[in-house]
């Protein structure tokens, strides 16, 4: 029988940047780790204590971050990957199990490592809580950087789920090394969902400086958004209500409760969504 301690990794969200809106079992977990990975600024945010080491990392170095991990855990420490927000949007989740395949191959005993993901509120979620209901009706997620896909097939998405008449939200909308392709971005938007559609900038959500701004796409600019704003564009039904904007949770011409009655569905129980 092995002496090794028996290691874990936990990947965990630590939410959009507000303590409270640390899940209690991310809290927990972080209180029984020897060790803590993540990109620099999500580290800064663990206290640091007795018996726990930091590991910062720069951002473009997931995986290898991802296989510090695992290998830390195979040696029996207690790992828990940090990510802002949901650890599965956009983040580290992604990266470990991409790194457990691929060093698998050479250490098979890393899939028996005991491997957790623990959710997290994601800056999505939140913009749109404090924006109103922008997301009430079918959404997209999409990342507009081009670090890990062409361009090309970034306008194609925005084109064909505008078309669509989805909702979507962006995360890092803007940097400093490409601020022409969100001007490019809003081009799109404006010929698949219409100069009327509802875009929306959630900058620095939760945190004390939180901005909140909602204009038609026809007065969108490029400079209402940076990597620290979360972009929220409705479809063609969404629209404002007071101070809110919300898009309604039916399509036009189907009404809550109206369902045809040729439906395949129509006489057949289902579970509310």
């Amino acid at each position: 029988m092995s002496d090794t301690p028996k290691g874990w990794v936990v990947i965990a969200g630590l939410g959009p940047g507000a303590e409270s809106m640390v899940i209690p079992e991310v809290q927990d977990v972080l209180a029984e780790a020897t060790d803590v990975v993540g990109y620099i600024p999500y580290v800064k945010r663990i206290p640091p204590r007795a018996g726990l080491t930091l590991h910062a990392s720069d951002n473009r170095v997931e995986v290898d971050r991802a296989t510090q991990a695992l290998e830390m855990a195979a040696a029996g420490q207690r790992v828990v990957v940090v990510s802002s927000g949901d650890p599965g949007v956009f983040a580290m989740a992604s990266a470990v199990f991409e790194a457990l395949e691929e060093g698998a191959k050479t250490q098979p005993a890393w899939l028996n490592l005991e491997i957790r993901v623990l959710p997290g509120i994601t800056a999505m979620l939140a913009a749109a809580a404090a924006i109103g209901a922008p997301l009430g009706h079918d959404f997209a997620a999409i990342n507009l950087s081009d670090n890990l896909k062409p361009w090309e097939l970034i306008e194609r998405r925005l084109q064909l789920v505008g078309e669509a008449g989805l909702a979507m939200a962006f995360y890092n909308p803007r940097s400093k090394s490409r601020p022409h392709q969100f001007e490019r971005a809003l081009e799109v938007l404006r010929a698949a969902c219409g100069d009327d559609t509802l875009i929306s900038f959630a900058r620095d959500v939760t945190k004390p400086g939180q901005e909140i701004l909602t204009v038609p796409l026809r007065d969108a600019r490029p400079e209402m958004a940076d990597m620290r704003t979360v972009v929220i564009v409705g479809n063609r039904d969404t629209r404002r209500v007071g101070s809110y904007v919300y898009t309604p949770r039916f399509a036009p011409g189907h009404q809550p409760g109206h369902q045809p009655a040729h439906h395949p569905a129509a006489n057949t129980a289902t579970k509310d969504a």
